[in-house]
């Protein structure tokens, strides 16, 4: 794959990333959104960058050697962020390869999906079908599909609980600071039909802040965390929705390309981190005729779940 860095650079969006040592999870995918983080985070100046990638090693290497070859500090990190031994072995790794020094951004993404399916619907009826073959093509899809969704949650509840609880710990240990960033879809709150447990995944990671906050005490000011609500962006798993606006036209007027939405990332981490702490954020996207034939313009805001409670009549 042909990698241009020069589509994630912006010289207006520099100091945002000045300093920092970035850990970004599910990193190493061509045209995925921890790719595109990684770009931006190096080509914005950042200290360091540590691209996390699991099974996609041939992407993950070469996304760090262009990151490298481009002037940048990246290094990989491979490893099942579902499995407790493999993170914590990643503890040193990076802390060598970052100077010394734990991160002190930490972007917990992952770019896992699944294949779609309606919850609580089993497979339709096939015309002369026998009994017995529906019964099995019934079962096989059960397995399947639950599968898809196992290996969904597990990464995104599992996977970010577990680098929290390390990373904040480091941070807490080392005497420096650390701000996490949890990527969420804006899916947890406006549910979609097919993808069960993506939207149950992203709407756990919503708890997480909150979480961290209570747990920290009167440490929490030294680890902030947030989570960011996006909407569609161009990628390998939303690809086959590209031209479907009955998928992405609720949200916006067509799918973010991935250096769109990297300019909108380092936008938000203009904003100091303890103005974020504890917050869900939206990406939200507007059309802009302005700006030519399939303009837009983004915007992020707070999203606020406030629970309402009623007598139960």
């Amino acid at each position: 794959m042909t990698i241009d860095l020069n589509k994630f650079s912006f010289d207006d969006c520099r100091s945002a990333l000045a300093g920092k040592r970035v850990l970004i999870t599910g990193a190493g995918k061509h045209g995925g959104l921890g790719q595109a983080m990684a770009f931006a985070s190096a080509m914005a100046g950042a200290e360091s960058v540590g691209v996390h990638f699991r099974g996609s090693y041939s992407d993950g290497l070469e996304t760090v050697e262009a990151i490298n070859a481009a002037g940048g500090n990246a290094f990989p990190v491979q490893a099942d962020v579902t499995n407790t031994s493999d993170v914590w072995a990643t503890r040193s790794h990076v802390i060598r390869r970052m100077g010394g020094k734990p991160p002190n951004l930490l972007i917990c993404n992952s770019g896992l999906s699944e294949s779609g399916y309606l919850l609580g619907r089993a497979p339709r009826e096939k015309e002369g079908e026998r009994p017995a073959m529906r019964r099995a093509r019934a079962r096989q899809a059960f397995i399947t599909n639950l599968a898809d969704s196992t290996r969904v949650v597990n990464t995104k509840v599992d996977g970010f609980l577990y680098l929290t609880h390390l990373w904040a710990g480091e941070a807490l240990h080392f005497g420096e600071s650390l701000q996490i960033l949890y990527i969420s879809s804006r899916q947890a709150v406006e549910p979609g039909a097919g993808v069960p447990g993506y939207v149950l995944a992203n709407f756990g990671v919503l708890a997480l802040p909150q979480i961290l906050r209570v747990n920290l005490g009167r440490k929490g000011s030294q680890v902030t965390s947030s989570c960011l609500a996006l909407p569609f962006v161009r990628t390998a798993m939303t690809q086959a929705y590209a031209d479907n606006p009955k998928v992405f036209g609720r949200w916006q007027p067509r799918m973010l390309e991935p250096e769109e939405f990297a300019r909108a990332f380092l936008s938000l981490l203009a904003h100091p981190a303890q103005t974020l702490n504890g917050k869900l954020v939206q990406l939200d996207v507007s059309a802009d005729p302005s700006a030519g034939e399939g303009g837009i313009t983004t915007q992020w805001s707070e999203v606020q779940m406030q629970p309402v409670t009623t007598p139960l009549v």
